[in-house]
């Protein structure tokens, strides 16, 4: 592939609600390109994006990948993003590499669940957008209902720059309201015919009022009635999505291929190019805020990393200045390491086309990076800058995960650390309290694919179960309690005798040892041994196996006899002493209480709230969070929020999210902790 400059490249991420046709969209402008021989389609798996094995068995995009066209003298690096909201993070990483999106919109379904969650992802991160209403052909399909759906939620900045010829299964191509022409599908462009001139100039009316409201001549020129070439209303066009003020509507159909080479002309002539964005970041040593401009030394982000065990690493990057070429070493400050580039590449799908040199604004790929994550900055060390990280969404989903197969835990769990490079949205945590390894994603669909990718790429396979709580024990009153060990078996025997004061303390003080022995009835050298028996015992559990915590112990009598004393001995008499004390001293069990923030349109709410308090939730309040979003925070039990995260989407259309953070410990309600006791038992006696 030749080299582009900056100025003819332009970075635009396709994203929407799954099923729009973001993927039929991308297969027909590599199509028009000549980039692939035939229009490839999702649903009979002749398309060259979806290429992993869960896309096309799912017939659905669930990762970025990088679909390159050149188009009429310019550079097209379109992202397909996926639609599921499982698959968020990578649409966050997506826009984090472009300079404009295009929302993907179904004309029989209008605005759905995604399409506003993607709208606010790039309005948080000002990047200009532009819609494309599909699916033009299929019944129902309504461009005017969706248009006027489109400005009610997002703003009479959205406009229309084309009209569709028919609509239905009468639809035959799209009008173009800037340059007065049409297309119809398999003609050449033609003049508007005469019977839709007068909806076509109503359209245009509307374009020109839009931009002429932030352009102060064209609002000149139009009050006076004053003729509006083409050249002005699309320079004022191209000012207008710049600023985030005008968001232009396209229309087609990806599976007939209709509307497709307007658009892509449109992306080139209207959506903005990379040569004019200035980067920000710190310098790695001091924090001080620096700006780089694409002529500047070079630097570039890694906004995504696919982890393949034959193949390597592939990182994508966005160069944000300077040049970038192949066989060449690079300063990550992230790691602190210099990386050493091989070959660069951009990629259609999955196929590699080699660059010898790439431009600021530019996306490629490059191999076998060792020292570079998601999110990592490459630069030149002699100008050394550091980009702001990637942010990615919550993971809402905590699992327990397991290897299916014995022994080969360390096999599974080096396999998701290696996937979690690929998306970071997973985690991956040990909990040391319940001794079980934790993964956490977005959804259900997420780890159902994470287990299916381990399997294939890494031939392991993991089970997945509800985690532990880690509930814990303590107790309410004082008491003094004796534990005696004496065991005589043929020569030596054993004998170890305490008298233990126990008490509460106050929540969260933690536990405590002390001895007041007088007059050496129990020798020093065992009451190591009485401290390492508390500790032991106390950590293991007495009421239900959960540690007891906020607990004295004082060692303050006890005997010993001169030959069949030892430590074991008093460490055995200690254990006894304890479980006999704990159980008089009015033991309880304790649960995590987390604080959880619920962020839900407020529609949604009252449900949203009744749902917490039948968890035992203790609301703390609620306050607006504008657009029609409402904030709602309570205290509430871990052991409540098993696939909450499933919940809360079912329930708010997907709409709702929540963060949590442990916040402390409350006594269990009697009957419930009877239950945990009398389950704890049960597995005990399987053991």
């Amino acid at each position: 592939m030749k080299e582009y400059k900056s100025t003819d490249i332009r970075n635009v991420a396709v994203i929407g609600h799954g099923k729009t046709g973001k993927t039929s969209l991308l297969e027909a402008c590599l199509f028009n390109a000549g980039a692939v021989k035939r229009l490839g389609k999702v649903d009979d798996g002749t398309g060259v994006l979806d290429y992993e094995q869960e896309e096309a068995k799912r017939k659905m995009t669930i990762s970025d990948t990088l679909a390159v066209s050149e188009w009429k003298g310019y550079k097209l690096n379109f992202i397909d993003t996926p639609g599921y909201p499982d698959f968020i993070g990578d649409v966050r990483g997506a826009l984090a590499a472009v300079d404009s999106a295009l929302i993907v919109i179904s004309a029989p379904a209008g605005i759905e669940v995604e399409t506003e969650k993607v709208w606010s992802l790039c309005e948080d991160m000002n990047l200009p957008r532009a819609f494309f209403v599909n699916k033009m052909d299929r019944e129902h399909a309504d461009f005017d209902g969706v248009v006027e759906e489109l400005r009610v939620r997002f703003g009479t900045g959205v406009v229309p720059v084309q009209l569709p010829i028919g609509k239905e299964a009468a639809f035959q191509g799209v009008a173009d309201l800037l340059s007065l022409r049409m297309k119809i599908v398999h003609h050449e462009e033609d003049e508007i015919p005469e019977y839709i001139t007068g909806e076509v100039e109503e359209a245009r009316q509307k374009l020109i009022e839009a931009v002429a409201e932030f352009n102060n001549e064209l609002l000149e020129k139009y009050i006076e009635g004053a003729e509006i070439t083409e050249v002005e209303v699309a320079a004022a066009l191209i000012e207008g999505i710049q600023a985030g003020k005008i968001f232009p509507v396209f229309c087609g159909s990806a599976l007939q291929n209709a509307g497709i080479k307007k658009l892509m002309n449109g992306i080139v002539e209207y959506l903005p190019t990379p040569y004019f964005k200035v980067s920000i970041g710190v310098h790695p040593q001091t924090d001080e805020l620096l700006e780089r401009k694409t002529e500047d030394a070079f630097s570039a982000q890694v906004f995504k990393t696919i982890v393949d065990p034959f193949v390597g690493r592939l990182s994508f990057l966005r160069i944000l200045s300077g040049d970038m070429k192949g066989d060449a070493s690079y300063y990550n400050p992230n790691s602190d390491a210099t990386e050493r580039i091989g070959n660069i590449f951009t990629m259609i799908g999955k196929q590699q086309l080699g660059l010898s040199v790439a431009h600021a604004g530019d996306i490629v790929a490059a191999a076998k990076l060792q020292e570079t994550a998601t999110g990592d900055t490459l630069c030149d060390k002699s100008s050394p800058i550091r980009y702001e990280k990637i942010e990615y969404p919550e993971a809402m989903l905590a699992m327990a995960v397991s290897a299916k197969k014995k022994g080969e835990e360390d096999k599974v769990f080096s396999a998701i650390a290696r996937q979690s490079e690929e998306d970071p949205s997973l985690i991956l945590q040990k909990n040391k309290e319940t001794r079980q390894t934790i993964i956490r994603g977005i959804g259900e669909v997420h780890l159902e694919i994470l287990a299916d990718k381990l399997k294939r790429k890494f031939g392991v396979e993991m089970d997945l179960s509800e985690p532990r709580v880690a509930y814990r024990e303590t107790i309410r009153k004082s008491v003094k309690v004796e534990g005696k060990h004496k065991k005589q078996s043929g020569g030596h025997g054993q004998y170890g005798h305490v008298w233990l004061e126990i008490s509460p303390q106050s929540a969260g003080e933690g536990n405590a040892f002390s001895e007041s022995i007088f007059g050496g009835s129990v020798p020093r050298q065992f009451i190591p041994a009485v401290e390492k028996g508390t500790t032991e015992t106390l950590a293991a559990g007495i009421l239900a196996g959960y540690p007891v915590v906020d607990v004295k112990v004082n060692l303050y009598d006890g005997s010993y006899h001169t030959v069949d004393s030892s430590e074991a001995a008093f460490k055995t008499a200690t254990a006894l002493a304890l479980k006999k004390g704990v159980m008089d001293a009015s033991p309880v069990l304790l649960e995590p209480i987390d604080e959880i923030t619920v962020l839900a349109p407020e529609y949604y709410m009252g449900d949203v709230m009744g749902r917490l308090n039948s968890k035992r939730a203790k609301i703390l309040g609620m306050e607006g969070k504008g657009k029609d979003f409402s904030e709602v925070k309570a205290y509430i039990p871990e052991s409540e929020l098993y696939k909450y995260a499933t919940e809360l989407r079912s329930q708010t259309q997907g709409r709702g999210s929540y963060s949590l953070k442990f916040d402390h410990y409350e006594v269990v309600p009697e009957k419930l902790a009877e239950k945990i006791i009398e389950e704890s038992k049960k597995e005990e006696a399987k053991k």
